[in-house]
C-alpha cells in the first residue's frame, strides 16, 4: 500500500525547499521570507498533483501515524440516531477504536453536488486520518478505485465489488443466508417460493448476493429454479392484480429483501381476503432501514452491524500495520437465522 506524500516530495516536484512548502501550505506567506506568486502556485500544483494534505494533528508514533481512524458515510445525513439502519455499524466501530486506543474522527462535510465526496479538487480529504472506514451506499466505483489508486488505507463496511482492483471489506454473508431461509421453507413443504427484489438496487453487491443464495438453496435441494419467480419491481407495482397472479399459479411462500415491498404485498394480499402466512408464508431477508418500520415475528435473518462495525477497524488496523498475515482483506460474517412466526406448512388451497 502507497504510503501518503510528504513535503519534501511536494518540495522537489515544485522546485522550492521543503521550508517554503511549509510556509505556502500553512498561510504564512508574507512574513520575511518573500514568496513569489509563481512560486506559490508551484506548491499548490504539486499539493494537488502528488494527493498531498496537510496533517493538523501532532504523530504520535515513530511510523508517522496520529492513532486517528476517519469514518466516512455516504448517507446524506450522519446515521447517529439509534432506530437508523447504520447506527450499530457506528457502536461496533467507535468501541472497538476505544478498545484499540485509536481516535475517531467523523467526516461529514457535503460535495458541491448535494451527496457526499472523499476528494475535494482532486485531493482526497480523508488524509487526515490514518485510515477510514467508510459506509453507506455508492453508486458509483470512481472515488474508490482513485482510493485503491492513492495507496490510502480503508475499509469499507458491506461488500464492494470494483473491475479490476480487490477493495478492503467486512461484510455480511447474505448468500447463505438467504439459502438458510429458503431451505427452511422447503422443509416446511413449500416448493414455489416467489423473491421479490427491489429492481432499481439489482446492481448492489447485496442485491446480488441474496438473489445468488435463492439459486444457491434450489440447486442444493434439487429443486427447479423457475425465473419467473425472480421479480424486480417496484413498491407502487406490487398491486393486487400481481399478488393475485402469483396466488393462483401456486405460489406457497414469498421472500422479499425490501420492508416497503413487504408492506405493500401484505396490504394488496389482505384487500384480496389472502391470509398471511396461512395462505402465503413470508420472510424478510435482513433488518429494515429503519427500526420503527420493523414487524414483530418475521421470519429471516439479522445482520451483525455491531460485529461488523468492529472487525472493520480491527481489519483496518491491522492495514495499517501491516500486520495482516493471513492476506484475507475481505471477510464474510454470518448472519443470524431468525424463525419467526411468519413461515408456517402451506395449507390445503
Amino acid at each position: 500500500m502507497r504510503k501518503r506524500p510528504r513535503q519534501t516530495e511536494v518540495a522537489a516536484l515544485a522546485n522550492v525547499s521543503p521550508a517554503i512548502v511549509s510556509l505556502v501550505i500553512n498561510g504564512r506567506v508574507h512574513g520575511n521570507v518573500r514568496i513569489s506568486q509563481e512560486a506559490q502556485q508551484r506548491v499548490w500544483d504539486a499539493v494537488r498533483e502528488l494527493g498531498y494534505v496537510v496533517n493538523p494533528v501532532a504523530r504520535k508514533l515513530a511510523g508517522n501515524q496520529s492513532r486517528m481512524l476517519g469514518v466516512f458515510t455516504y448517507q446524506a445525513i450522519f446515521p447517529l440516531e439509534y432506530h437508523d439502519f447504520y447506527y450499530p455499524f457506528l457502536i461496533g466501530i467507535e468501541e472497538e477504536a476505544q478498545a484499540q486506543d485509536y481516535d475517531l474522527l467523523l467526516f461529514t462535510r457535503p460535495a458541491a453536488h448535494g451527496g457526499r465526496a472523499i476528494y475535494k479538487e482532486g485531493v482526497n480529504s480523508l488524509q487526515v486520518a490514518d485510515g477510514a472506514i467508510l459506509l453507506g451506499v455508492y453508486e458509483g466505483p470512481d472515488e474508490i478505485a482513485h482510493l485503491l489508486q492513492d495507496g490510502f488505507p480503508f475499509v469499507y463496511v458491506g461488500k464492494r465489488e470494483i473491475p479490476g482492483g480487490e477493495i478492503p471489506y467486512v461484510a455480511a454473508d447474505y448468500t447463505e443466508a438467504t439459502a438458510q431461509v429458503v431451505a427452511y421453507m422447503y422443509s416446511l413443504g413449500h416448493r414455489r417460493i416467489l423473491h421479490l427484489f427491489d429492481r432499481n438496487g439489482v446492481q448492489r453487491e447485496a442485491h446480488r448476493d441474496r438473489q445468488d443464495g435463492y439459486i444457491l438453496a434450489h440447486q442444493r435441494l434439487g429443486m427447479p429454479c423457475d425465473e419467473q419467480l425472480l421479480v424486480g419491481c417496484e413498491p407502487s407495482q406490487i398491486t393486487r392484480d400481481l399478488v393475485q397472479h402469483y396466488f393462483s399459479s401456486g405460489v406457497t411462500a414469498l421472500v422479499i429483501e425490501d420492508i416497503s415491498h413487504l408492506h405493500k404485498f401484505l396490504d394488496s394480499a389482505t384487500e384480496l381476503g389472502i391470509q398471511m402466512p396461512r395462505d402465503i408464508s413470508y420472510a424478510l431477508l435482513g433488518d429494515p432501514l429503519n427500526e420503527t418500520q420493523r414487524l414483530v415475528d418475521v421470519t429471516g435473518f439479522s445482520i451483525p452491524r455491531y460485529e461488523m462495525g468492529r472487525e472493520a477497524v480491527r481489519l483496518l488496523i491491522d492495514l495499517l500495520a501491516e500486520e495482516n498475515s493471513s492476506g484475507r482483506q475481505q471477510i464474510m460474517l454470518p448472519c443470524t437465522f431468525v424463525k419467526g412466526k411468519t413461515v408456517v406448512p402451506p395449507g390445503k388451497r
